[in-house]
């Protein structure tokens, strides 16, 4: 988390302030914004790999006070304009397209204002797969759903427990029952105290219509600003049938225990 104040810049509202970022997510707070922040992403990597390289950010729920830009060579292309309200909105560019800017807007009080957003870097092989606009609710093919097993941050085995909409967001939250944990990158997925269970959500896109549904699924999927988003889901009577048919031929790309 980076924080910064404006307090300090108040006799000097046209300031330009540079901050420099060397991981490859986290969070930019602005309190009491005056003047601009040029924000510089410098990943630990090599600068040959820039050009293979997503930016996405998702403002605070309650930001406010700038706009955010995405600048090039002194050229402004408006990203989150100062006020927009739009929940849970994930704005993406590419790495080489440019930087970003951070312009306070005129305030009568500025100790009310805070702008702020998580970041993340990622391949724009994977940023494709977590925002794909032509066909994000399509079943994936056989070779699909075994390659997700080898890539995605999660793999269960489990089932629908519920299943929640959320309309402003246009999202829905399913809420799965775990019956094998074969991987999870962060801890989505926990025993829950009661009932001694592990549980835990996915979020999908509301336009998919997930219903609850009887039977166990593979879930897969990326972890995407502190969330689990679904990615292939077959039902795991499906997975194990393609799993052992791909183990026949030899051409399973990794080993995963089915059962």
């Amino acid at each position: 988390l980076s924080s910064l104040s404006g307090l300090t810049h108040e006799s000097h509202k046209k300031d330009v302030e540079q901050v420099y970022l060397r991981c490859s997510e986290g969070s930019i707070e602005w309190m009491y914004p005056t003047g601009a922040l040029i924000v510089n992403l410098r990943p630990n990597t090599s600068p040959a790999s820039y050009k293979h390289l997503t930016v996405c950010i998702k403002p605070f729920k309650d930001s406010a006070g700038a706009n955010i830009y995405l600048e090039k060579t002194g050229e402004l292309k408006l990203l989150v304009r100062d006020g927009d309200r739009s929940p849970s909105k994930v704005y993406c560019f590419g790495y080489d397209q440019g930087g970003l800017f951070i312009e306070a807007t005129p305030q009568q009080d500025i100790s009310r204002k805070i702008t702020g957003f998580q970041y993340e870097l990622m391949s724009k092989g994977i940023a494709s797969d977590l925002h794909t606009v032509s066909a994000p609710c399509r079943p994936c093919s056989d070779t699909e759903v075994l390659l997700a097993v080898c890539t995605s941050d999660f793999v269960i085995r489990g089932s629908i427990q519920d299943v929640t909409n959320e309309a402003e967001e246009q999202e829905t939250v399913i809420h799965v029952g775990v019956n094998k944990l074969y991987r999870q990158k962060s801890k989505v997925f926990q025993l829950t105290g009661e009932s001694g269970n592990w549980r835990g959500q996915i979020k999908t896109l509301l336009e998919c219509g997930v219903k609850p549904g009887d039977g166990d699924f593979l879930f897969t999927g990326r972890m995407h600003f502190g969330e689990a988003r679904l990615g292939c889901a077959p039902r795991f009577k499906d997975f194990q049938r393609m799993y052992k048919e791909a183990k026949d031929k030899g051409l399973n790309p990794c080993e995963i225990g089915p059962d």
